[in-house]
């Protein structure tokens, strides 16, 4: 069929969708192709291993042909080495259950890097679908010139050659008007599958260098600024300085940067609430509003700025193309417990929420630095523990700076730290007694520095937001309403004790009293199971009772009422909190096991129960 047949053929016909799976390399762009074309909100970032499960979205050619496009996990070839990248290639062979095959594949691959990675189009020459090869990040080939022969490449490969720039709409358009002439060929079968490959995966190495040379020739010989910035980057002594210099840097901009966000936030609510007390007679439906919702509430969302300012940091080393030297240089450290630079990444994903930390793991080819990976993962400090840093912090540690530092944010950065230091322990012991092996060496693509483009930063920042807020809907403003009800209980009650939840703490406050915790602290621990940060909110819910309705009211209240052992007993406590169900639940679905989530909870116990232990009874010797 000719390309004018395919052009001027009737559209009143009926059009079926097209399925297309989008695949290659990690870092190549095709998250960014599959936002770009689909709208859809799924996750770019610029390091291995971001996109763990594949994803759906759809759209309409400009002839109205609707496509439906699968965005893979990156893959290095068809050897299915982790868990991620099997599930790519199960998905092109069609052994998804409950998917059928896709009809094309749209090979996508980073045009700076085509001397890396033609031999993965090669190999999947052998699965035998029609297949379009992309060249993204054109651009990036051009400033390191490279000038790339498409012709000659499409004519060694057997399949055709489109070059493109994913972020750009001009960058997209020859993608999309090939596809509109090339989608009826493939649904009519008359777009046939290239020959496979017979060979070996050492010859079709050798076919791809030879492929390489014919048609992709360097014309600017210079050192390219993606070296340039590595040389200092990639230091052994000042890499690894401005890494623990960036990332001391975020934790200290969470504190210097959020205070007027904070105030208008913590001034909204109080307008609020004496809004809504005003309107609302006396009685138990104002004080469930007021001190129920919108205090529990209010009590978490107002670190909403601080939690931004810290995603904020993260997805610019991510877009930036960053991540990966973090975690090329932190290798040889991590090689001291026994795992590698690898398992960085998951752990770094777990800064966000260690639910996408313990699924990143899916990267690592080793199964036992994977699950060494996936039982420390709860060990960083998730987004979840920073409201109740915030509050303890803002509470008990006074406003000043240590030399240029703000005193807050060095504290913070040490709560950061002591889980990480606990962490990388934790994983010796592992790699040493329950996940022992081999200690593997780290593979990774450094990807071409790039500036992030915007409107995926921004989205990124938004769903970081929303995801934040969500949780305040789901799970925070349920466990406010439950712990305001069991706080405000039998209506006779003088005293938090005398209420449900006294009765409830009181029968964990013996086991808890030993550390310095009280009443309050047990009950706000139970709803916590759930969701860290809802110790906050039930907090202020049970100190609410006593009058206490904004944020900063509770900070002040808890000051007065805790002494300082039991505060920093209680951040001891958070710092490696066994609280998040949905954790364990996800440990139970990637282990295939019980046996590890309840291994993780029962050893995060025990070190938040000798932490806090530990620390209440040093700073009580101190005379603090």
């Amino acid at each position: 069929m000719s390309d004018t047949d395919i052009d001027t053929a009737s559209h009143s016909e009926s059009i079926s969708a097209l399925r297309l799976a989008l695949l290659g390399a990690p870092n190549c762009g095709k998250t960014s192709m599959f936002n770009a074309l689909t709208g859809g909100r799924a996750k770019v970032a610029n390091y291995p291993g971001v996109t763990v499960e594949y994803r759906k979205g759809k759209f309409d050619l400009p002839n109205g042909q609707e496509v439906e496009l699968l965005d893979l996990p990156g893959v290095y070839g068809d050897c299915g080495h982790s868990m991620d990248e099997r599930v790519a290639i199960d998905a092109v062979r069609g052994n998804l259950d409950g998917e059928r095959r896709p009809d094309a594949i749209l090979f996508m691959m980073d045009a700076s890097h085509i001397e890396t990675h033609l031999h993965n189009v090669l190999q999947a020459k052998n699965y035998g679908l029609p297949i379009i090869l992309v060249l993204n990040m054109m651009d990036m080939a051009a400033r390191d010139g490279l000038e790339i022969d498409t012709v000659k490449l499409s004519s060694a490969l057997g399949i055709h050659v489109i070059t493109s720039v994913a972020v750009r709409a001009s960058g997209r358009a020859h993608l999309l008007e090939y596809l509109q002439k090339w989608s009826k060929q493939v649904l009519s079968g008359t777009a046939k599958p290239p020959m496979g490959e017979a060979e070996t995966l050492k010859d079709i190495q050798a076919k791809a260098r030879l492929i390489t040379g014919q048609s992709v020739s360097r014309i600017a010989q210079a050192e390219t600024l993606t070296n340039r910035i590595d040389k200092i980057v990639l230091h052994p002594v000042i890499g690894l300085l401005l890494l623990f210099t960036i990332l001391f840097v975020m934790f200290q901009a969470v504190y210097a940067w959020s205070a007027p966000a904070i105030d208008a936030i913590e001034g909204g609510f109080a307008v609020i609430a004496n809004g809504v007390g005003t309107l609302l007679p006396d009685g138990w439906i104002k004080s469930l509003v007021t001190d129920g919702v919108i205090t529990g509430v209010g009590a978490v969302l107002v670190f909403l700025p601080q939690i931004i300012i810290l995603f904020a940091f993260i997805l610019l080393l991510e877009a930036s193309g960053y991540m990966a030297r973090a975690a090329f240089l932190v290798d040889t450290l991590m090689a001291k417990i026994g795992l590698n630079g690898r398992a960085f990444i998951p752990l770094l994903s777990s800064f966000a929420c260690a639910i996408p930390g313990v699924m990143a793991a899916r990267t690592i080819e080793n199964e036992r630095d994977r699950l060494t990976t996936i039982l420390i993962s709860p060990l960083m400090t998730c987004s979840a523990r920073w409201p109740v840093y915030f509050l303890i912090i803002g509470a008990f540690i006074p406003d000043g700076r240590v030399g240029i530092f703000n005193q807050k944010g060095l504290v913070a950065f040490g709560l950061v730290m002591a889980g990480v230091l606990v962490a990388m322990i934790m994983a010796t012991i592992f790699k040493r007694t329950l996940t022992r092996g081999e200690a593997t060496g780290l593979l990774i693509e450094l990807p071409s520095y790039k500036m992030p483009v915007l409107k995926d930063y921004l989205r990124g920042l938004w769903d970081r937001g929303m995801i934040f807020i969500n949780r305040a809907g789901r799970i925070i403003l349920p466990a406010s309403v439950i712990i305001w009800f069991l706080a405000s209980y039998p209506a006779r009650a003088t005293t938090i004790a005398a209420t449900y939840a006294g009765k409830v703490g009181s029968l964990i406050e013996p086991v808890l009293k030993p550390i310095g915790f009280n009443l309050e602290i047990a009950i706000s621990l139970i709803p916590a199971m759930a969701a860290r940060e809802v110790a906050v909110s039930s907090l202020a819910t049970i100190y609410a009772v006593k009058e206490a309705n904004i944020d900063q009211q509770l900070g002040s209240l808890i000051s007065s009422q805790w002494s300082l052992p039991t505060a920093l007993a209680f951040l001891a406590w958070f710092v490696f909190a066994p609280q998040c169900l949905s954790t364990f639940a996800i440990i139970r679905k990637e282990t295939n096991s019980w046996k590890w989530p309840f291994f993780a909870f029962g050893y995060l116990f025990v070190l938040a129960y000798a932490a806090a232990g530990l620390t209440y009874h040093i700073a009580r010797a101190f005379g603090l």
